[in-house]
């Protein structure tokens, strides 16, 4: 029993030293860890001393905390001090406290500030050593500060190899720093491996410095392998960011909303980049003029945006603000940069054009046109000769007439009124006008269109002024009878005096009479009938005659102006046929229209009465006439009278019994239509003419060249005759037909053809005949004799050959001896003479 105790003492001494283990891991745990930082004894404010590692504890933090005010922690865990600290003892230590308000926890992490002596630093080097008892020739980590304040030279990192354990060992080191630009910026010792730093370094000069370290024996040997060594030169927050310009100038128009975007500006900063020392941040330092504040800057982006939509260049035109960028994300320690921004109000169309007066008088005279009377003069507080200054004016009310036009000046933007069509004082002695004013440019607010417009009232007074005659109505008419006897009167032109209306003292004269029909009188303007007037000549249209008379007054002022003599119709003039030859087709028509005009007027003209004036009976016995209407009738012929020409008088008498005879030539011709008959010969219609078409010739030629070979064929067939002894049937020399006991045509046969009789003998040698022979009269009747080939009337045209008229028409009959009727041969050959007249018509 007595041995149990002692053994649950023991036990129990266990659990107690177990359970204080676990309550100093627990501690560490909450604690995260404990940082050591070495810095020099005396450290400046806004000093960077090192970087602690957050995301151990938490990945992100809503509060980081220093319990020691002379320091603090950035969000990346970069240790900056606050103001000036010197350390009086060798250690110095604060807490970091981490707080994440969204899961409610709390962590700290312990930082023990060590002060760095030389003993301290040899100790170190001391126990790296001991450390590094089995350690293996390998790259080791190494960094220093840029521009370190030293002293130099500044030792950075020990390099040892574990061969040194058994033999003497000597380093050394090469690479840019040492033998290359910058030299104789780092050295090792020989002996120890201590590697020093001569000089401080500027890190936006050197990032890095890539070393290569060797261990050697004495006698030379390398038993390792050459160690890469890096060498980490930490950034300080030495640059300033800068602007990348000096200054910067945007343009914003005026009224513009509010939020709209100015520009942006941008800076740039040396430092390392993705840290606090680049961290920039804008802001707005200043703005001239001061009030009210227009214009905000995103801290982080640069843009300048607008704070009010009461921007107006009328009032200020140009904004000038100074602005800043910082780095350290704005901290009241970053180091920071100022630039200008100058900010043009662009203009907008915003104040409408205004009259400077409200109303305006002018006068003008009378009759005067492409005159300036006045110009009018507005206000406009928008940029100068741009589309919101520049005027458009427009004449409202008072223009109905078109006498007025209102221009823009473009040098002056005045308003210029000039008068483009005369005005009358004698009608108008006043005009009022309504004249309106408009930007080139739309007016940019939204307003009723009679607030958009300037209005104003021109009074424009019409002077009078000595016109002279005035010639009004420019056309004046009388009437007069036509074939009126030389030295009829009649009233003439008047003018007046425009003021007076009277015409007393104006004096007339001719300008222009075509015909010399007539005078003037001089002082009082009345016509006198020269020579007889013709309303039915040509050159009166419509009955018309126009003369120009020039009045004049006493100052030698004058004007113009036309009489217009009416030439009343007199019955003068018989009707009468104007197409004076008439066809008539006999196989289609047995009639023809004639119709007949009047050159009076219709009064004095239609109905008409048609009748044959010749006492001739034969011409009534011929002809007949027949009324239509009132200027129209029907000549037809009767007792069929044959083709040719005839003339037939036909007398027409207008209503009131005024008659003219006309001789019609009547041609009865055997056509279709009245144009075939113009071109038929005169054998038909007795006058007519011989007209030939192209193929009409080409048949004429064709038939020529068949006579020639007919004849032709004849002389050669008289001579092969000749030569040749007759074997001629008895019957031949009597004339007699061939007797043939065939009810169809033999094959012998006789034709007889008017005014010859031909024969021919071939030169086959079966004695066969030719186409055409010698030809004999006998007693009025002809015979051909012809005696058949072997060919058909085709080949006939060809020299030497023999064909027959059978075999022409396609029969193939052989015989030695042939004759033909003279119906057979006139039944072939009347067709084909036929074609040929007809083509040559």
């Amino acid at each position: 029993m007595a041995a149990a105790g002692p053994t649950r003492s023991r036990i129990g001494a266990l659990c107690r030293q177990l359970l204080l283990t676990l309550s100093i891991l627990s501690f560490a745990c909450d604690a995260c860890k404990q940082v050591i930082l070495h810095v020099p004894s005396k450290l400046d404010a806004e000093k960077f001393v090192g970087r602690v590692n957050l995301e151990e504890c938490f990945k992100s933090a809503n509060i980081i905390h220093s319990s020691d005010p002379d320091f603090q922690i950035l969000e990346d865990g970069s240790v900056y001090t606050t103001n000036a600290v010197l350390l009086s003892s060798e250690t110095r230590s604060f807490t970091i406290l981490l707080f994440n308000t969204d899961s409610q926890e709390e962590k700290e992490i312990s930082v023990l500030l060590e002060k760095e002596t030389q003993v301290q630093k040899r100790r170190h080097s001391k126990e790296k050593v001991l450390r590094r008892a089995k350690r293996r020739w390998a790259p080791i980590p190494c960094s220093m500060m840029e521009n370190s304040l030293g002293p130099f030279p500044l030792f950075l990192q020990q390099v040892q190899s574990d061969v040194a354990q058994n033999y003497t060992i000597y380093y050394s080191i090469k690479g840019p720093g040492v033998d290359q630009e910058p030299l104789n910026l780092f050295y090792v010792e020989r002996d120890t491996g201590n590697l020093y730093c001569t000089q401080r370094v500027d890190r936006e000069q050197y990032e890095s410095f890539e070393l290569t370290a060797f261990a050697t024996t004495p006698d030379g040997y390398t038993p390792e392998y050459p160690l890469p060594l890096i060498i980490k030169v930490e950034d300080e927050n030495d640059n300033a960011p800068i602007f990348t310009e000096t200054t910067y100038t945007f343009m914003i128009l005026e009224s513009c909303k509010v939020g709209s975007i100015v520009g942006q500006v941008s800076a740039t900063d040396k430092d390392e980049p993705d840290t606090m020392h680049t961290r920039l941040r804008y802001s707005i330092l200043e703005q001239l003029p001061s009030s009210p504040t227009l214009f905000s800057m995103h801290p982080t982006t640069g843009v300048i945006t607008t704070l009010s939509s009461q921007l107006d260049r009328e009032l200020i035109d140009k904004y000038q603000l100074k602005i800043k960028v910082q780095d350290m994300d704005g901290q009241y320690f970053g180091l920071h940069t100022t630039a200008t921004c100058i900010i043009n109000i662009g203009d907008v169309n915003d104040n409408l054009p205004t009259f400077t007066r409200t109303s305006y008088e002018a006068s003008v005279e009378e009759n005067t046109i492409d005159v300036e009377i006045l110009r009018v003069t507005v206000e406009d507080k928008d940029l100068i000769n741009t589309p919101n200054w520049r005027a458009n004016y427009t004449i409202l009310k008072g223009n109905e007439n078109g006498n007025f036009k209102i221009a823009t000046d473009p040098r002056t933007n005045e308003g210029v009124l000039c008068v483009v069509k005369p005005l009358n004082y004698e009608e108008t002695q006043k005009v009022t006008l309504q004249i309106g004013v408009v930007n080139e440019a739309p007016y940019s607010r939204e307003t009723s269109s009679r607030s958009a417009m300037s209005t104003a009232t021109v009074t424009v007074n019409v002077k009078n002024q000595d016109e002279g005659p005035e010639c009004n109505p420019p056309v004046q008419t009388v009437r007069i009878k036509e074939n009126a006897p030389a030295g009829t009167r009649s009233s003439g032109y008047k003018a007046y005096d425009s003021d007076t209306k009277s015409s007393t003292g104006i004096r007339y004269r001719k300008i222009s009479d075509p015909k010399g029909w007539v005078t003037i009188n001089e002082d009082s303007g009345i016509i006198t009938v020269f020579r007889s007037l013709d309303r039915e000549a040509e050159a009166i249209p419509s009955g018309v005659y126009n003369v120009t008379v020039l009045a004049s007054d006493q100052n030698g002022r004058t004007c113009t102006g036309t009489l217009g003599i009416i030439l009343e119709d007199v019955n003068d003039n018989g009707p009468y046929i104007p197409k004076q030859t008439v066809v008539i087709c006999k196989p289609t028509m047995s009639s023809a229209e004639i119709v007949a005009v009047d050159p009076d007027e219709p009064i004095n003209g239609p109905p008409f009465d048609f009748s044959f004036r010749s006492s001739d009976s034969e011409v009534r016995k011929m002809w007949r006439l027949m009324k239509i209407n009132d200027t129209a009738a029907s000549l037809s012929y009767q007792n069929d009278p044959p083709f040719g020409s005839y003339v037939v008088p036909i007398q027409v008498t207008d209503r009131l019994g005024f008659s003219a005879v006309t001789s019609l030539n009547v041609v009865i011709c055997n056509c279709i239509t009245e144009n075939d008959c113009t071109f038929r010969t005169s054998g038909r219609t007795g006058n007519g003419e011989v007209k030939l078409g192209t193929w009409a010739i080409l048949a004429i030629l064709l038939g020529i060249a068949l006579l020639f070979c007919i004849l032709f064929t004849l002389v050669c067939g008289t001579s092969v005759i000749n030569k040749q002894p007759k074997e001629l049937p008895d019957d031949l020399a009597q004339q007699n037909l061939i007797v043939s006991n065939t009810e169809a045509p033999g094959d012998d046969k006789v034709y007889s053809t008017n005014g010859f009789t031909t024969q021919a003998v071939g030169a086959s040698g079966q004695g066969i005949c030719g186409t055409v022979g010698s030809g004999v009269k006998n007693g009025g009747q002809e015979t051909i004799e012809m005696v058949k080939g072997h060919q058909t009337l085709d080949s006939c045209r060809g020299v030497g050959h023999h064909h027959t008229l059978d075999s022409c028409r396609g029969g193939h009959v052989e015989v030695d001896n042939c004759r033909y009727t003279y119906s057979e041969w006139h039944s072939f050959t009347q067709p084909r003479l036929g074609d040929v007249k007809s083509a040559s018509v």
